[in-house]
Order: structure tokens, then sequence, then C-alpha cells
């Protein structure tokens, strides 16, 4: 990175990162829709397979279905409000650290690059795990002789991930694929919905009760908490916004409102209907509890496969943008041969860790719960929320300023609580399996 430079703001030395503004991929060039369509696709992910196990097991049906319509709206307000600080300093920041670089220093800008890099690559790892778990399911279905393990599945599915990442340049080339992911995540969600309503329905009682002693459903809330806040967050918001066109702060609002509103009925309808359908025993991978033909759950889970693999996409593309305008060449087309090789070598690199971790711990549940402990929490509740005081300081009313000192002080807390819950999980969770477990 450049040289820093001491910068003299309300009588005080701020020694801030000169960022440039270069990058190797393409800016400002997307429709609104187009971006509340990369958001849609995180939303609805093959993560939404997990939230009847992972958020209202724990919960139950008033802490869950309260607690995805607070998350919710808590999440659009934080997202609004780090979309407003897009255009600060009469320039456009255009990735996370570089905002959080200009209002803080170089310091902060090492941070929030740590913190974002954490939630990538744990999200990333989830995904991959989440393809193998397709990719498994869909051999059981026709074989179920314990040959094809997860382990298996998951280097397969990295494998298929890195194809993908060497053929499509920046996020913005994603466009078609777009309405590929979506069809796909329609697909699995449509199946799940329907095959547990099926089950439900035949289904004469249900136990809702919490599982676990006390002790237990207190570390599992917690846990659980924290995957709210990962179901509706991407960690890398002026990434995304980098590519939408002007008015840029006008035409996030509108992808926000999108993802917000039509973009998660399809989460709450699996989710309240898998819950429903199977209690306190509903699975973490929702299409290994239902029951029905067993084309139509092949189908499911393939989709849920291509799909995962267009969800990583996005959210390696931060790293992806790093690594091409650091190390790339900067010359040629994204086709280039040498561009095409730079890729093979290090976005294949990159996926080969991510994969490496995957077939080690793959406990998925876990996964979500740690990273919105370590890095959603801090990223879109607790710098938002104080990027937003620090930038409006002499234009906020006393009442507001206390509103968002609140949220930085309450989401900070919570977001330790959430920390240990999920380390006890991790913890719990290798001691019953081992390394490179065939869950």
């Amino acid at each position: 990175m450049a040289d820093s430079v001491s910068v003299s703001i309300s009588d005080q030395k701020v020694d801030r990162p000169l960022v440039s503004d270069d990058t190797a991929h393409q800016i400002s060039v997307d429709p609104w829709y187009q971006v509340g369509f990369v958001l849609t696709t995180g939303v609805n992910s093959a993560y939404v397979l997990g939230y009847s196990g992972s958020i209202m097991v724990p919960l139950g049906w008033i802490g869950g279905t309260c607690g995805l319509i607070l998350a919710a709206a808590i999440s659009m307000y934080a997202n609004a409000l780090l979309a407003r600080l897009h255009e600060v300093g009469g320039k456009r920041h255009i990735r996370y650290r570089d905002l959080a670089g200009h209002i803080y220093g170089r310091k902060m800008y090492s941070l929030t690059w740590a913190l974002q890099y954490i939630n990538l690559f744990m999200i990333n790892t989830g995904f991959i795990i989440l393809a193998g778990q397709a990719l498994k399911a869909t051999y059981v279905l026709f074989r179920d002789d314990g040959v094809l393990k997860l382990p298996y599945c998951i280097a397969l599915s990295g494998f298929v991930c890195a194809l993908f990442a060497f053929g499509i340049p920046y996020l913005s080339a994603l466009r078609i694929w777009l309405g590929f992911s979506t069809f796909f995540s329609l697909i699995y969600i449509t199946i799940a919905f329907v095959l547990s309503l099926k089950d439900g329905v035949t289904t004469p009682s249900k136990d809702y009760t919490i599982p676990g002693s006390h002790s237990a459903k207190i570390f599992t809330t917690i846990g659980a908490v924290a995957n709210l806040v990962f179901a509706y967050n991407t960690g890398m918001l002026p990434e995304i916004q980098a590519t939408i066109r002007p008015p840029v702060v006008k035409n996030m609002e509108k992808a926000l409102w999108f993802q917000f509103t039509v973009g998660s009925l399809p989460l709450y309808a699996v989710t309240f209907m898998g819950y429903w359908a199977y209690g306190s025993s509903t699975s973490s991978y929702l299409l290994n509890s239902v029951k029905g033909p067993v084309w139509i759950k092949t189908v499911a889970n393939l989709s849920a496969f291509l799909q995962t693999v267009i969800a990583l996409h996005i959210f390696a593309s931060p790293m992806y943008e790093f690594l091409d305008t650091r190390y790339g060449s900067g010359h040629g087309g994204p086709f280039a041969i040498h561009n095409v090789m730079f890729r093979v070598g290090v976005r294949g690199g990159y996926l080969t860790v991510n994969t490496l971790v995957a077939a080690m711990l793959p406990f998925l549940g876990d996964f979500m719960s740690l990273t919105g402990a370590l890095s959603t929490f801090p990223l879109t509740f607790v710098l938002a929320n104080h990027m937003y005081l620090m930038v409006k300081r002499h234009k906020l009313p006393s009442m507001q300023k206390l509103w968002h000192w609140l949220n930085v002080v309450g989401f900070s807390l919570l977001s330790i609580a959430a920390a240990v819950a999920a380390l006890r999980l991790i913890m719990v969770d290798s001691r019953t399996y081992h390394l490179f477990a065939d869950l």
C-alpha cells in the first residue's frame, strides 16, 4: 500500500493511508436491480437450508420469529448507514478498509481489512462445506455405502468453485449468472418448502422443545443470535456498492430495500416451514430431513450445489480484487492468457486453503456462529454506527448520538458473548468429531 500522511482534523493529527482509487475490476457500471440480486443471492444462498436447525431450534417459535424480523430491521438500518458513508470527504470509497482508513487512520485501515478477510474467508469456507454436503446428500440418495465421504465431496466442490473463479474476472461480470443463481435458489427453496409441508401435514405430533441442558441452552441461544445477523449481512457492502451506477447512495438504498423486502421472503418461507414440519429434530441441512421422490431431492441438492458455487464468488470478490489490483499485470483484457494464468495460480491457491480448512473442520453451524461473532457484528453494526457518529458528529442531535453509542456498546458486548459461545461449540464438536470427519 502507499505511504501514509498526517492530516489535521478537529485539531487532531490522524495518520491516514493514502489509498489509490485504481482497481483491476469494474466499478460504477451496474444498475441498482443487478446489485439487488447480488445481495439477494447472498441472503438466499444454500445457507437458508440450515436456518431451521441453527436459528429456530435453539430459539423456538417466539424467539426465532421475533429474532428474524428484528435482525432484518436492524440490519437494514445498519446497512443504510454504511451506504450513506460511501461518499465521504469529497471522494468515493470503493473498499470497506478505505472508508475506515479515511475516518480513523492507518491502524483501523489494517484492522478493518483483517476483520473483513476473516469474515469472507469463513463465509467462503462455509460455502464449500455446504457444496460438499449437497454433493454427498445427492450421492447418498443413490448409494448409501459410505464410499464417497464428505471430505472427498468438499474437495470436489472446491475444485469446481476454482474453475468458476478462473472464468469470472470480477463481480460485475456475474450478470447472467445472477439469473441462474436466483433460478437455482427458487428450485431448492421451493422443493424444500413443499416436501416439508407434505411431511408436516402427515406427521401428527411435533416436538418444539428447545433441546439441551440449561447451560447449553444459554450458549446455543447466543450462537443463534450470531446466526441471525449472519443471515442478512455480507460484510462487504462498500465493495458491492462500488459496482453500482451513480447516484450511488440512492441506488444502493433501492437495492437494500429490495433485499430486505421481496428478497428475504424465500428465506422466511423455507426457515419457518422446515421448523414447523420437523420441530427440534430439524437437520442442520434441511434437505436431509425431507422425504420425497429421489429425483426431486436430487434436483434440489444439485441446485443447492450450483448456487453455492456462484454465491461463493460474490464473497470472494474483495480478496480477488485486492490480489488482481496489487499483483496482477494490469495489461491486456481479463481473458488475456497471462491474466487467466494469474487467476489460476492465485485464486486456485486461495480456494485450496479454503477447501482444506472446510474438509478438516466441516462444522457448518459453528462457522456461521463464529463468523457472525468475530466479523459480522463488528463490521456491520459496531463500525457502521461509530463511523456514522464520526462523520456526522457535528450534525446529529444528542438523542441520536446516544442511540448510536448504545448500538456501538451493545453490539460490542454481544459480539464478545457470541464469540465465546461459538468457540465453545467448536470445542464440543472437536471432541465429538475427528479432523476430516464424515458427517
